[in-house]
């Protein structure tokens, strides 16, 4: 379902926390960008600070940020501004974090986009920070920030501190801004069987990568010019501290995972556990605080189905239940996938859709008067019951009595079924989708030369996405053949016949989208791209039916 999104979130900070009317602007002109999902507003009042957070595709996250950091320099005068935390703009800082589909170099590519933009357009001075920023003696938040807005006056007319986009004069009313790229930070709270915040710190300093002070003979050790002397804990990029929380009345170890990539939530938890049990301790639980990338807590997941031995090749459903289960994250408040996990948050009422359908809502729009969904997303549907059934067929074989030693081999697959299945689910929706904008095309206004002209251009485009759609049927039902076979030779044997059935439902889903293609052939104006894409139909169609042919014949020896 969420395989192929690009997501980054934005958590701009703005100077102002009081004036509501001043913080609503600023918030309306990013949710005014489609595609992006106004997540969190967290004003104060102390700090006279807002911190935002918003979600979505690459390029309307930079659109969205953009606005706002425009809509900030008209409201707020930073020559009235006042407030506990350290600030030199306007938009004080802007980071970009990527949350799924994207790397962190990727994301740092926008930032600078952002960057560059903000500085021309708006001739704010801009310095890019962390992995935007290549010269590390000014890639530090805090170093770039020194001397603050007051300060700043001065500091930008050293050649060092030139800005990397934009005037190089400071703006008394908006000040300057600092835009950059970091990972995603998690907040998670480990539970403990115990009240006492020492025990608990304890814990905390085994596990940070801070580690404590080295004590030998009851005194701190330091080096030679007198530095306290650490010893680091063993997970690098966290950080953590023991208190103790009077509301649930037990002690927490509480978290910072600042690069889920070196050291990922399942194996924070699992360490937690580890040390605490060397110390006489218990882990009860967890929990997380605010939001999580999907991958987070389905990495989770297959690591626990690991540990098990058991197949990895499970719905998104099961390996995120799996996570919650396995790390207690239900223990003190429902843990409720739609509203932490970024991903689920960013999806719209997906009731329409067709995959959200029951079997008989399926197959009644399907008989109803209404043209679509007709053949095309039958046929997609077809391709996703037939990979369904060669991933139950490795996961089947991956837990059969006496076959443990092989027990990987088929969770890979059942891995790969799966992938396989949410391709073809998506296209299920899409064929249909794509049918719509044909007739939408249609329906537009030809009165002139020029609304002629667009709508036989919109019908075009249109009609080559209607034959794409079900040509990806056709290439993804292919790939899942190749399982649908893997299963019939060398998987439990007790079904294969489900295989059997896999293979012949996958290459209906090719012949049924194949016809799809061709239908909407006749209606494309470019002879070339029309030659092109019958012929590549072609040959996987008969690639299809030898295919199908060689897994019946392995199906049916098995039986006899």
């Amino acid at each position: 379902m969420h395989n192929n999104l690009q997501l980054i979130e934005c958590v701009p900070n703005f100077s102002e926390g009081r004036d509501m009317a001043v913080i609503n602007q600023i918030t309306d002109v990013i949710q005014l960008v489609e595609g992006v999902r106004l997540l969190n507003v967290d004003p104060g009042k102390a700090t006279n600070r807002t911190v935002v957070t918003f979600v979505g595709p690459p390029a309307a996250v930079v659109e969205a940020a953009f606005n706002a950091i425009a809509k900030a320099g008209e409201l707020i005068d930073m020559r009235q501004h006042k407030g506990e935390h350290p600030r030199m703009g306007a938009t004080d800082v802007c980071p970009l974090i990527p949350i799924a589909g994207i790397t962190l170099e990727e994301t740092a590519v926008f930032a600078k986009q952002l960057a560059k933009r903000v500085g021309e357009e708006l001739s704010i001075p801009v310095y890019c920070y962390e992995a935007a920023q290549p010269d590390k003696n000014r890639s530090n938040l805090s170093v770039i920030r020194a001397g603050e807005y007051e300060g700043f006056f001065k500091k930008i007319t050293d050649p060092r501190w030139k800005p990397d986009f934009g005037p190089v004069e400071f703006d008394a009313k908006r000040g300057a801004t600092v835009i950059g790229t970091r990972d995603f930070l998690i907040a998670y709270n480990v539970n403990l069987n115990t009240t006492s915040t020492r025990r608990a710190n304890a814990v905390a300093f085994d596990i940070r990568e801070a580690g404590r002070v080295k004590v030998e003979n009851g005194k701190k050790v330091t080096d030679a010019a007198g530095n306290p002397v650490s010893v680091p804990g063993t997970l690098k990029a966290v950080k953590a501290i023991g208190w103790f929380i009077e509301e649930y009345g037990i002690a927490q170890i509480s978290m910072n995972l600042t690069n889920i990539n070196i050291t990922p939530l399942h194996i924070a938890f699992d360490e937690a556990c580890k040390k605490a049990a060397e110390r006489g301790l218990r882990v009860t639980g967890s929990e997380l605080v605010g939001l999580v990338p999907l991958k987070s807590i389905l990495d989770a997941g297959k690591y626990f189905l690991l540990k098990q031995n058991r197949s990895t090749g499970v719905s998104e459903k099961e390996l995120i239940d799996i996570a919650v289960r396995s790390m207690g994250l239900n223990e003190l408040s429902l843990f409720n996938p739609n509203e932490r996990i970024i991903e689920y948050m960013l999806e719209e009422n997906n009731s329409k859709k067709l995959i959200n359908n029951t079997l008989r809502g399926f197959a009644d729009i399907t008989a109803s008067e209404s043209p679509a969904p007709g053949g095309g997303s039958v046929a997609a549907y077809l391709g996703v019951l037939g990979v369904s059934l060669a991933t139950m067929v490795a996961n089947l074989s991956s837990h059969k009595k006496g076959w443990d030693h092989r027990w990987k081999e088929f969770s890979d697959q059942a891995e790969i079924g799966q992938y396989l299945k949410e391709k073809l689910l998506k296209l299920v929706d899409a064929d249909t989708e794509s049918f719509n904008e044909i007739m939408n095309a249609f329906s537009l206004p030809k009165s002139t030369p020029e609304e002629a002209a667009i709508r036989g251009k919109a019908i075009q485009d249109a009609t080559k996405k209607a034959i794409e759609v079900p040509m990806e049927v056709m290439v993804v039902s292919f790939e899942s053949m190749t399982l649908i076979k893997s299963m019939a030779e060398t998987g439990n044997p007790n079904s294969v016949s489900d295989a059997g059935v896999g293979a012949l439902c996958a290459r209906s889903a090719i012949s049924g989208a194949f016809l799809n293609v061709k239908i909407n052939c006749a209606g494309c104006e470019d002879a070339s791209y029309v030659k092109n894409m019958l012929a590549k139909g072609s040959a996987i169609e008969q690639a299809a039916l030898q295919a199908e042919q060689e897994i019946l014949s392995i199906v049916n020896s098995k039986i006899k």
